[in-house]
């Protein structure tokens, strides 16, 4: 939802300007009003921060109590309030100075970008709840700073602030952020005997590590299988998703456990493998391998805070991490699959989230790279011979994640040169289903080995080269061989793309330009998600997607009410509000570029924290140098630039997941800053000439152009990610080059010209 907090930034962005335009005082008054206007940041920040925390939105009753969408109204308003304040500020600096309506613009906008950077080292040091201190002191000094220098006066202001700061290095324990109760964080806290032994933070995440006796994680066992897991202590990222680090003397002591699991059988199909394993986590599947006999396990964990929990609990256990036989590479794992390398015999994409059941078009905005045709293709190619590429997903009824799951493996043998039919293996356990693509076709040794890997476990046979009818849903009894059916179904279809279309949820396979794995929904399903809100365990009552319609709708309701509205009190003769047209697709334009630059930076910079610090940093500190030099240059051959710079962007997308991909992390966030710079400085350009020519000649009618475009950038980032969603991210830059050509047509003639 990173889009939702750009929109309510514009929100009080918006509201602002629309404030001083109706209300002159400010204007009259400014060295009362900037003091006044520091210290609201301040407060606002606080007061929005616990009213969040004394009144939270609750998901999962929205369809059965609608009161829960006036509380997340209240909360976009008073979200927004801080920005309000800032805009304000912003605005009101502009009117006094409206000679430096570039330099302004341009200070605002390098002090956003170096705010991105700034949280990035403020998280691990302070962690969330100091963060928000941190923001109101600095809101505290600049009405500081905009104060008068009167005796004392200083001193007075100055000690809020030092308490501010030192709070943020000490956040008292009534600050903590309230999870929500749904969380398996949550959970697990409220066992009899819970205890929680380890909570940092990072700057993309925070990581919580509790033990309790009920903690007890070992899916894909057969049911054949009585062994009980060891003693485990639940790791939890971001309070959710817990992966079980068991106590472990030594791998040979997992080994009756691991053999009852799916996991086991690409090690048996590949005695002493050398092993890849993405996202281990806790370590589970680090422990699998080796108990199963891999000769070396390269571990691939972008979090390094996750490696440092695990550490921490060397006393208990032992870390595989740190076992011999494991190489630990910490970076995002499409940046290590994309680079030059040795092969692997078996690699392991391992299950990072919890169950969540899959029904009435559930949904997941979440980007996830790994799951993704050109994801998969990759890690393929760092297959030997014969590898075997396992997927782990959880069983889903009617088909869905694991079936997406399916499909991607299809359609990536087939980008390597294989035959998905004598390629791909599936087997089901009563909660999860494997996946086995392999170099080359399935040998008739190896399917005998697998149907009695699978007998002997009770596990289900889904899909084989040579998989009969009666070979299906044996041990873990469906009332129809649904997960066969489907995935015979689609590997079989004469037009894939055709059954694809037909099937209940959207199972396409994602690609790296719409990379949602967890999205399921289509319109088609509507009647059915509506008559089953409220009555399914998930996040608004199973009509996920819809959350997003509601969302726009917020959007829409709160930038006319805030913004719009009140601007009707300055009277503007209709014909001369032809001059606004402009402005309001430069707000479209600007959203629907930043919004998919922000999610498509995700796969290249490694986490959606980093896009969002660098994609925003470097658009804004760029775009604020374009903002100065504006008046300086060109018009007509700034938005000409533009309009290519975005032909090129929309047509170099998948170059993010070529060799650049595979540099290190330094070099990337260099190729960032130089392929997103000379974007930056050309979207800050026109914005500030349009308003310089529209105080020239217009003055009155400068408030209408902040209004507009601040009301129109708040939907267009909700839009942006809709879009996005639906179409992919090329679509959505091609929509916002559209947008901007619409500016380009619609400026005035004399200006166009320029």
């Amino acid at each position: 939802f990173a889009f939702l907090s750009i929109s309510l930034a514009l929100l009080g962005f918006g509201a602002s300007g629309t404030f001083l335009s109706v209300v002159r005082a400010p204007l009259r008054r400014p060295h009362r009003a900037l003091p006044a206007l520091g210290w609201g940041f301040a407060l606002a920040t606080l007061g929005a921060y616990f009213l969040v925390q004394a009144l939270p939105f609750d998901a999962f009753r929205v369809a059965l109590n609608p009161e829960q969408w006036g509380i997340l109204a209240l909360h976009c308003l008073a979200l927004s309030l801080p920005f309000f304040c800032v805009g304000a500020t912003v605005g009101l600096l502009l009117a006094l100075r409206p000679g430096g309506v570039g330099r302004t613009y341009a200070a605002n906008l390098a002090g956003s970008a170096t705010g991105c950077i700034l949280v990035l080292l403020l998280l691990p040091a302070v962690g969330a709840e100091g963060v928000v201190l941190f923001c109101a002191a600095l809101g505290g000094l600049a009405g500081l700073l905009f104060g008068p220098s009167r005796p004392l006066l200083p001193v007075l202001q100055g000690l809020p602030v030092a308490l501010l700061v030192a709070g943020a290095f000490g956040p008292p324990a009534w600050m903590e952020i309230r999870l929500s109760p749904y969380k398996g964080l949550s959970y697990a806290l409220q066992y009899p005997d819970s205890r929680l032994i380890f909570r940092a933070w990072n700057s993309v995440s925070r990581v919580d590590v509790v033990e309790a006796s009920a903690i007890r994680s070992l899916p894909g066992q057969g049911i054949a299988c009585r062994g009980q897991p060891p003693p485990q202590r639940g790791l939890f990222v971001d309070g959710d998703d817990l992966s079980p680090i068991p106590h472990v003397t030594a791998p040979a002591d997992l080994r009756s456990l691991t053999d009852c699991t799916l996991h086991a059988l690409p090690y048996r199909l590949r005695p002493g493998a050398r092993a890849l394993v993405l996202e281990p986590r806790g370590g589970w599947d680090l422990w699998v391998a080796l108990a199963e006999g891999a000769r070396s396990v390269t571990a691939v964990e972008p979090n390094s805070l996750i490696v440092r929990a695990v550490r921490e609990q060397a006393g208990w256990t032992q870390v595989p991490y740190d076992h011999p036989q494991v190489d630990l590479f910490a970076e995002d794992g499409r940046a290590f699959v994309a680079r030059p390398g040795p092969s692997y015999d078996v690699v392991l994409l391992s299950l990072t989230a919890s169950y969540h059941p899959v029904t009435s078009g559930a949904y997941s905005l979440a980007e996830d790279y790994r799951y993704t045709v050109e994801g998969l293709v990759a890690a393929m190619k760092r297959l030997a011979e014969d590898g075997l590429l396992a997927l782990v997903r959880w069983a889903q009824s009617p088909p869905s994640e694991e079936l997406r799951a399916f499909a991607l493996a299809i359609e990536a043998v087939e980008r390597t040169g294989g035959d998905p039919a004598q390629s791909l293996v599936a087997l089901r356990s009563y909660n999860q289903v494997l996946i086995l693509a392999r170099r080359g076709p399935f040998p008739p040794a190896e399917l005998r080995a697998i149907r009695e890997f699978a007998a002997a476990r009770s596990l289900d046979l889904v899909y084989a080269p040579d998989v009969r009818p009666e070979e299906v849903n044996r041990y873990n009894v469906m009332p129809t061989p649904e997960h066969y059916l489907a995935f015979t179904g689609l590997l079989n279809a004469p037009d894939r793309s055709r059954w694809l279309a037909d099937y209940p949820f959207d199972v396409s396979p994602p690609t790296d330009d719409r990379p949602f794995f967890g999205h399921f929904f289509r319109w088609g399903q509507l009647p059915q998600v509506v008559a089953m809100a409220g009555h399914v365990w998930q996040p608004f009552g199973g009509a996920g997607y819809l959350v997003l319609l509601g969302l726009l709708g917020i959007a829409v309701v709160l930038a006319s009410l805030l913004i719009l509205l009140p601007l009707a009190f300055i009277r503007v003769p209709s014909r001369r509000l032809g001059r606004l047209p402009p402005f309001g697709f430069l707000g479209l334009a600007f959203m629907l570029v930043e919004v998919p630059l922000l999610q498509r930076f995700i796969l290249f910079l490694g986490h959606p924290t980093y896009a969002m610090s660098g994609v925003l940093g470097v658009l804004l500190l760029f775009s604020g140098v374009g903002s100065a030099l504006s008046a300086r240059v060109p018009f007509r051959r700034a938005m000409g630039f533009l309009l290519g710079v975005l032909a090129l962007y929309s047509a170099g997308l998948p170059l993010l997941s070529g060799p650049a991909l595979g540099q290190p992390f330094p070099v990337r966030i260099a190729l960032t800053v130089l392929g997103l710079a000379p974007l930056g400085f050309l979207m800050g350009i026109p914005f500030p000439r349009l308003v310089g020519a529209l105080q020239e000649r217009e003055q009155d009618l400068v408030p209408w152009a902040w209004g507009v475009n601040g009301a129109l950038s708040v939907v267009a980032s909700v839009g942006a990610a809709m879009l996005a969603l639906s179409w992919g991210f090329r679509i959505t830059l091609v929509a916002g080059a559209l947008m901007y050509l619409c500016a380009w047509l619609t400026t005035p003639l004399a200006l166009r010209r320029s």
